[in-house]
């Protein structure tokens, strides 16, 4: 257990299922997906997700393309293309990364949706009524040769926290401090490289002053949080909110709302940096819909017992563990997260793996050399949850073949082998179990309760290892026993042995099930369980769903197989990788 690590939740079985949000964060649709992403957000977000469905709880996991993001304007810009045709371009390649990965959203939208809109013109009159809103006079960057003002990621310059020269006007990727576009040194337009100026422009203002004590004695009762991302969240707390403006002189985003009460409004849209978070809570409300339960949202958002949890990178830190929190404060019937569970950087030679710089090859790429389950372990295995991890194709590769082959591939293989051999393909009937036999059951267990222990801290990596450590005692065991041996002199004893075997390989199918998914469905069949049905209120067709697994509502628990049960052929639950030597 981390240092920094919350007590997990009992695992009742008899208890009511609890209600968990996984909300996963909305990816520009401005390009392909890359490892970095896999890593930062989604596969964490579907293993936790996996788990809780399993064990019996209601999840709901939504997210969308962000399509109001600055960079969708930008890539438009080059091409000379509508915003709109740069979302619709990749907002379809995102749901084949998920139907070919088994990330199961129950949800995978848009911002770009009329429910969108309007629940964020919800969020916008609530906070305010309650006072929180106000417009102001400012000044923004207005770019003289362009004709236009400029939104803050169009402005860029030099940090003044690092001195990076490539500071964009929202934020610094080289120190991650979220900045304002005049706090830049040197500014020049991303548009045409002139020297921006200053005009006054009429915004409205989230008053965040206001809001600051309730948003840091939020942040000082968290228990269970990564250290990273409280210490980050609170520090910047600490430097004291400033108000912050939610519009921009911009004509791609949501519109304000007719009575927004401010000059030109036709002219503005409600700022990106304060909508996408919006679109957890309008994603929510869409499935609802979808579903044919429109107010099915509120066991995860109104009722006190609800729990969030939102799968992020560190980039996104403050506006998830600071922003986010300030907005449902002021419509305070809604609820707080429960975790920002935040990754750190994957990169690549040092380098950090970027859409816009071209570092780091599309998750497509990965997968015309790697299974999908083969791709989640080696990344699971190195998911950077307390520091930036460096990924090299070798590490990959050795967590695939060395690891995931070697020890649970062929665990698997070689029991369900050796039953078709000795016993014609069915679960053998046990003699009294030994010491061992019970030892190893009891390990078993023991280290899928340890799994779930993980799981619910959302420490992902200390899960998937104890899974593995549950396959590596098993195949301790089977070296012990030696029933390729007792098979020709004790038929009973053998008998018992793979029964024992098969038994811990039904428990570790659990364990490794939020990381393996295809394969655990697989291996779940061949052990006589029952295949995957489609929920029939699902409405997700379409939306880059796929079906979570065989496994769900099952309880976190092994299953026993019985004596007698007819197992699947064996076949290699994973092909081995081999790399081109150039």
């Amino acid at each position: 257990m981390s240092s920094d690590s919350a007590p997990a939740p009992a695992v009742d079985d008899a208890a009511a299922p609890r209600h968990v949000l996984v909300a996963v964060a909305w990816p520009y649709a401005n390009g392909s997906l890359h490892l970095g992403h896999l890593a930062g957000a989604y596969l964490p977000a579907d293993i936790f997700a996996r788990y809780h469905r399993i064990a019996g709880n209601r999840v709901l996991m939504v997210s969308g393309s962000d399509a109001h993001g600055t960079p969708i304007t930008v890539r438009a810009d080059q091409e000379g293309i509508a915003p709109a045709d740069v979302v619709q371009r990749y907002h379809p390649e995102f749901l084949r990364y998920w139907a070919s990965l088994g990330i199961t959203f129950d949800l995978f939208t848009t911002t770009m949706t009329e429910n969108h809109r309007d629940v964020t013109h919800e969020i916008f009159r609530g906070l305010r009524d309650h006072g929180l809103i106000e417009a102001r006079t400012t000044e923004q960057f207005y770019d003289p040769e362009a004709g236009r003002f400029l939104p803050d990621r169009y402005v860029e310059g030099t940090c003044p926290s690092c001195g990076a020269s490539d500071a964009r006007g929202d934020q610094c990727d080289t120190c991650g401090k979220t900045l304002d576009p005049i706090d830049l040194g040197d500014p020049r337009s991303k548009l045409t490289g002139a020297v921006p100026e200053l005009r006054p422009t009429e915004h409205h203002f989230i008053l965040l002053s206001r809001l600051e004590a309730r948003v840091r004695a939020y942040l000082e009762a968290r228990e269970g949080w990564r250290s990273h991302v409280i210490n980050w969240a609170l520090g910047f707390v600490r430097e004291g909110l400033h108000d912050r403006a939610i519009t921009r002189d911009i004509a791609w985003g949501v519109p304000l709302p007719d009575d927004a009460g401010i000059d030109a409004p036709g002219d503005k849209r409600i700022y990106v940096w304060f909508e996408a978070v919006i679109g957890y809570l309008s994603a929510s409300k869409e499935w609802a819909q979808r579903v044919g339960e429109p107010d099915a949202w509120r066991a995860w958002w109104e009722e006190p017992a609800g729990e969030s949890y939102y799968f992020v990178g560190k980039d996104n830190i403050p506006f998830h563990a600071v922003y986010w929190p300030a907005q449902l404060m002021g419509t305070p019937e809604l609820n707080l997260p429960t975790n920002v569970p935040a990754n750190q950087y994957v990169t690549f030679k040092g380098a950090k793996a970027s859409k816009s710089l071209g570092v780091g090859r599309s998750l497509l790429d990965y997968l015309e050399v790697y299974q999908p389950d083969t791709l989640r372990y080696a990344v699971a295995a190195n998911l950077p949850e307390a520091n930036d991890v460096d990924l090299t194709e070798d590490e990959l590769v050795r967590r695939v073949n060395d690891e995931l082959i070697a020890t649970w591939g062929n665990l698997v293989n070689r029991v369900l082998s050796m039953i078709h051999k000795r016993f014609e393909g069915r679960v053998p009937t046990p003699g009294p179990l030994a010491e061992p036999d019970e030892q190893l059951l009891a390990t078993i267990d023991a280290q899928l309760a340890a799994t779930a222990a993980h799981l619910e801290r959302v420490e992902l990596r200390a899960a998937l290892k104890e899974a593995l450590a549950g396959a590596q005692a098993t195949n301790a065991y089977l070296n012990a026993m030696q029933p390729w041996k007792t098979a020709t002199t004790d038929r009973e004893r053998t008998a018992t042995t793979l029964f024992t075997a098969l038994q811990a390989i039904s428990g570790l199918n659990v364990a490794f099930a939020p990381f393996t998914p295809f394969s655990c469905d697989r291996l779940n069949t061949w052990l006589g369980g029952p295949t995957a049905e489609p929920d029939p209120r699902d409405a997700r067709i379409g939306e880059g769903h796929i079906d979570p697994g065989a496994l769900v509502g099952h309880g976190w628990v092994r299953r026993e197989v019985p004596a007698g049960t007819e197992l699947g052929a064996p076949e290699p639950l994973f092909a081995k990788i081999e790399l081109d030597e150039d």
